[in-house]
């Protein structure tokens, strides 16, 4: 009878412990603020633990001249639950990447290649933290603050960046401001430019008003 019990509590606690181990996001149902809802056990792959969409980087032919390539949830169900994500960032000579924010996760960014020139500015006393960055140098960014990345030097400079979080969230201040219909008016008062600076802005990034 003992050992009739120890087996039978060895086989449910081995099926807790693997059912708890990940839950592969199924991609196909809804999503909600938690992830998604598991893929079935039996449905789950090797591949669902691998991602091989980083290796190439993406076309920097763009206002920016710069491209994110991610493995966000979206791209990596694998990710569903785990509290984080990746993603790879090409900036040609002069690229860059404006003013922007994450709002549900910090990132960690390590050049890989070239020099990036990186910041961010705080919400309680505004301190900018500014560094110039080096192959093997690594820079943290707080979660919700203003952040910035520039190509430091005249090739091509790479980093790979991670997330606390397997959907970061992403709002650039520019487009933000510039490429939708906010009013001009509204704009020149809460940011103190003037209209034709706004409608030029405005102009590059689509906006319109």
């Amino acid at each position: 009878m003992f050992h009739t019990t120890l087996f039978l509590f060895a086989l449910l606690f081995s099926c807790t412990s693997h059912a708890a181990d990940f839950c592969v996001g199924d991609l196909k149902g809804p999503e909600t603020p938690s992830g998604y809802t598991c893929k079935p056990p039996a449905n789950v792959t090797v591949d669902d633990f691998v991602f091989s969409g980083l290796a190439k980087g993406g076309n920097t032919t763009n206002i920016i001249s710069a491209a994110v390539t991610p493995a966000f949830l979206a791209q990596f169900p694998g990710l569903n639950g785990l509290g984080i994500s990746l993603a790879r960032l090409d900036l040609a000579p002069g690229g860059v990447i404006p003013f922007h924010t994450h709002p549900a996760a910090n990132e960690v960014l390590l050049v890989t290649q070239g020099s990036i020139c990186a910041g961010f500015v705080s919400s309680s006393a505004n301190t900018v933290y500014l560094k110039t960055l080096k192959k093997g140098d690594v820079m943290i960014f707080p979660q919700g603050l203003l952040h910035f990345q520039i190509n430091a030097g005249g090739s091509i400079a790479i980093a790979s960046v991670t997330f606390s979080s397997p959907n970061p969230g992403l709002q650039i201040t520019d487009f933000a401001l510039f490429a939708n219909d906010l009013p001009t008016e509204l704009i020149a008062k809460t940011t103190f430019l003037d209209p034709a600076t706004i409608k030029k802005l405005k102009g590059v990034l689509g906006g319109t008003n």
